[in-house]
């Protein structure tokens, strides 16, 4: 049974890496789960638990999915692409790290394949408009790729695989958001020293910002752009309130995209049937296809013995345990695509005999690895492929080979970095007794301090330099 198990999983993860004939990932997924159910490894009750597990992920990134496609045809991104642009003042340091930023925010609010399918178009048309040469282009497009999944930890709507594990062990929006926004801004600044090293000597020293078109030009609908920020807003306080009632995710994204759709439907730039006919449908029947084939691998016994060698590293302690996790789901991820890996780290560790705080820190540093490891080689996730057709489409091209040895580079050093930050937050809640969301604001109001302090000496500079002119003119 576990060869059968096995090679059915290794057949459909070939065919979905592969795609011949352009094969839809839905079709592979429902074939191979049909060829599970067939050969006996999977029963009609485990299709119901899958169902069960991965409705409410799926139709979240369905809704998430919807909100990212109105927004972009009202030009919500672009507009903050040349804001950021346009705040770099022509630096191009400055300008490469503030579209990081973006990248990461737009990642976390719009999942990571909003911030790499919808943000890549706009960088490259950006940075070519600014008459950028080939060498120079690709660190742009480079980060906003890579950044789209390192920064797609803090929100459970932030990842396809956040949805999925925390609907598996049960985790509310507020308690999750609590564990891993502290780790998601490790992975931020992991993220931006390691894509600063890695392509200094390739991006420009400045640019002319004339090139550039205006902010405010590339709001194609002003009623739908101040929707847009109301619609977001009360969204994001929904999906913290709707824990405390127990209201799916999907539910209240999916109301949020209900209300922005009915909204964009007198706007005359969006086509909403369009957007909703284009909208990624196929992940649900993709997702439960898939995790019916991984159920076959729990049913032969395979998940068992990742579980033996989770629990091994937890007898070394926290820290090796989280570290340990971390490892194994990246690798997993990036040898077979981070959506089964997932599943299979969440199945491996809730057959684990550990509790409190190292079961906890095996949950989220599943999460991390499968969110971080795909970054490693190009068949990590389905966004990365899309990603690199989408440039290969624009004359961008990046071989394999070039982005097997840049993603390893580039992760690993992020993904140590990030699974140590959440070990030492972690300790900190647990064996220390911090309050999560009291240090979060704490770190925050830091933030926000630092800002201050920085928009007051920039003014004082300004100020003297407005005023020495007039003082030597006496």
């Amino acid at each position: 049974m576990a060869a059968v198990a096995l090679s059915i999983f290794i057949v459909t993860i070939a065919l979905i890496i592969w795609q011949p004939r352009g094969l839809p990932v839905g079709w592979t997924a429902s074939g191979g789960a049909l060829l599970a159910l067939a050969a006996g490894v999977v029963n009609l009750g485990d299709v119901g638990d899958v169902a069960g597990i991965v409705w409410n992920a799926t139709l979240a990134l369905v809704a998430v999915m919807l909100i990212s496609s109105v927004l972009e045809k009202a030009g919500f991104f672009e507009w903050a692409a040349l804001h950021m642009a346009r705040r770099a003042r022509g630096d191009g340091l400055r300008m490469f790290l503030l579209i990081i930023v973006l990248g990461a925010a737009v990642s976390a609010l719009f999942t990571n394949d909003g911030g790499i399918l919808i943000m890549t178009p706009i960088v490259l048309a950006m940075v070519r408009a600014l008459d950028f040469d080939a060498r120079t282009v690709v660190p742009f497009v480079m980060a906003t790729g890579f950044i789209a999944d390192t920064t797609s930890l803090p929100l459970v709507i932030s990842n396809l695989v956040n949805i999925i594990s925390a609907d598996f062990f049960g985790i509310g929006f507020a308690a999750y958001a609590s564990r891993m926004i502290v780790p998601n801004l490790v992975s931020a600044a992991a993220s931006l020293l390691v894509l600063y090293l890695y392509f200094r000597k390739s991006i420009p020293a400045g640019y002319d910002l004339s090139r550039l078109k205006h902010p405010k030009e590339a709001i194609r609908d002003p009623r739908m752009f101040r929707w847009a920020w109301a619609v977001l807003g009360i969204m994001l306080v929904s999906l913290f309130a709707g824990e405390a009632l127990d209201i799916p995710v999907s539910a209240l994204v999916g109301a949020a995209a209900v209300l922005l759709l009915a909204i964009a439907r007198r706007s005359p730039v969006i086509n909403t049937k369009q957007i909703v006919r284009e909208a990624p449908w196929s992940i649900v029947v993709f997702s439960i296809g898939m995790y019916v084939v991984v159920y076959g691998l729990r049913n032969a016994g395979l998940t068992d013995l990742l579980s033996r060698f989770i629990e091994h590293a937890a007898g070394w302690g926290w820290y090796a345990a989280t570290i340990a996790m971390g490892l194994l789901a990246a690798v997993l991820s990036s040898g077979m695509n981070n959506l089964p890996a997932v599943m299979i780290g969440a199945l491996a560790v809730s057959g684990t005999e550990t509790g409190g705080f190292i079961r906890e820190a095996l949950i989220y540093a599943n999460v991390i690895g499968s969110d971080l490891g795909p970054k490693m080689t190009p068949i990590g996730s389905l966004a990365t492929l899309l990603w690199l057709h989408v440039l290969s489409a624009k004359q961008v091209k990046i071989g394999w080979g070039d982005y097997v040895k840049a993603g390893l580079i580039l992760t690993v050093p992020t993904l140590l970095a990030t699974l140590s930050g959440l070990a030492a937050w972690l300790y900190a809640l647990h064996e220390l007794r911090w309050n999560a969301w009291l240090a979060i604001a704490l770190i925050a109001a830091a933030f926000a301090a630092i800002a201050l302090v920085r928009s007051v000496v920039k003014a004082a500079k300004l100020h003297r330099h407005k005023r020495g002119p007039a003082v030597s003119g006496r």
